[in-house]
């Protein structure tokens, strides 16, 4: 979607937007953007300022019109909080919050006696390297899912009004009951960032030397470990039920990993007995039903079309790290007149070298190998 332009959208302002961290900012730029009349709070004077100055909205004024909408972008643990509050404030618009955890704040309004039927529950499952309002992009949402969960009485103007600025920021829409929303999220980003977190801190006690091995697969499995540790202690604790069922089923398959690589590890032994083998022989297969499992689990994840994943084909091509080297490639891959599917860097530790796997269709990739190998790059076997 190009903004150069930008499309005609069917949210009306003011809208309202409380809180400009990375998604509070990126929806008021979104909005603005879009030529829609965007009003900023945050606590902090200095995050609303920088959110104003980067274009996300404007600071409210005396003889302002009431909002239509507002867009409580809040930590989990003070959400509802906020969410009741705005309603109170503004008794003709219609409130959504961001949070990623929806049961937790829909039950403490719920108790608080909201008034839920201008109340409508949302998350969109986008999110940035870099956060705060200097992170903030017009374009954060685009393509990306955009939850939107019913209060249980949400007024049909209030569903559609959520719907709407889900879909003119880019998203896509999407219905959920509250608590299927929290026991996915568990599943797909919850429990991945405590997995991240848990591997991550093992290498605070890492031998010297260990982790000049460490090569992208490493970089991959602890990338989320560098998140926000308070942001994320507010959203564990909200969706502490959820995250702990996973958790206690992964433990469970950690637990037979566990015993089946100290029946490997016996059956290593040089005085290793018959029956000590055929538990190890056991072990193997419980080893090879992991990974197996995992190429299942990880083959449903969803190809970059949504739907089914395809399978694509990669091409490796070394990469020197000077500057402009890198926008060469893709270049040439343009002009080879082949669409690059997807795209992976790993870098090599202490070599002026990367390696660039470029994902393609597979009928396409014999064609991109030779094109890039006239053009004079190296590929990897």
């Amino acid at each position: 979607m190009s903004l150069d332009v930008p499309a005609p959208v069917a949210t009306r302002g003011p809208v309202r937007v409380v809180g400009t961290g990375l998604l509070g900012a990126s929806v008021g730029l979104g909005l603005t953007t879009r030529g829609v009349d965007v009003v900023l709070w945050d606590p902090s004077r200095i995050a609303l300022a920088l959110a104003r100055d980067v274009g996300a909205g404007r600071i409210a004024a005396l003889g302002d019109v009431p909002v239509t909408l507002v867009v409580v972008a809040a930590p989990p643990d003070v959400t509802a909080d906020v969410v009741l509050a705005e309603l109170a404030a503004h008794p003709t618009a219609v409130v959504t919050d961001l949070a990623s955890v929806k049961g937790h704040v829909l039950d403490s309004l719920r108790a608080a006696g909201a008034d839920l039927t201008r109340y409508v529950g949302s998350h969109p499952m986008a999110g940035g390297a870099r956060s705060g309002p200097a992170g903030a992009l017009p374009d954060l949402f685009v393509g990306r899912p955009w939850v939107i969960t019913d209060s249980g009485v949400s007024s049909r103007e209030a569903l559609l009004a959520v719907r709407t600025l889900a879909a003119d920021l880019g998203a896509v829409p999407l219905a959920m009951d509250p608590r299927a929303h929290d026991d996915a999220v568990a599943v797909v980003s919850h429990v991945p960032q405590v997995a991240a977190s848990l591997v991550a801190a093992r290498l605070r006690d890492a031998a010297p030397g260990t982790l000049d091995l460490s090569g992208q697969g490493l970089r991959d499995v602890t990338r989320l470990a560098a998140s926000d540790a308070a942001l994320w202690t507010s959203i564990l604790a909200a969706n502490a039920g959820s995250v702990r069922d996973v958790l206690v089923d992964l433990r469970a398959d950690l637990d037979l990993v566990i015993d089946a690589l100290a029946r490997a590890d016996a059956g290593n032994s040089p005085a290793v007995t018959a029956q000590i083998a055929d538990a190890a022989t056991g072990a193997l297969g419980v080893l090879a039903r992991t990974i197996v499992a995992g190429n299942a689990g990880v083959a449903r994840i969803p190809g970059k079309h949504g739907g089914t994943p395809r399978a694509y084909a990669v091409v490796t091509v070394l990469v020197p790290d000077v500057p402009g080297e890198l926008a060469r490639l893709l270049t040439d891959v343009g002009i080879a007149g082949v669409n690059l599917e997807d795209l992976q860097l790993e870098h090599a530790s202490g070599r002026p070298v990367g390696m660039a796997a470029i994902s393609v269709l597979p009928s396409r990739a014999e064609h991109l190998e030779r094109e890039l190998t006239a053009r004079g790059w190296r590929l990897a076997s």
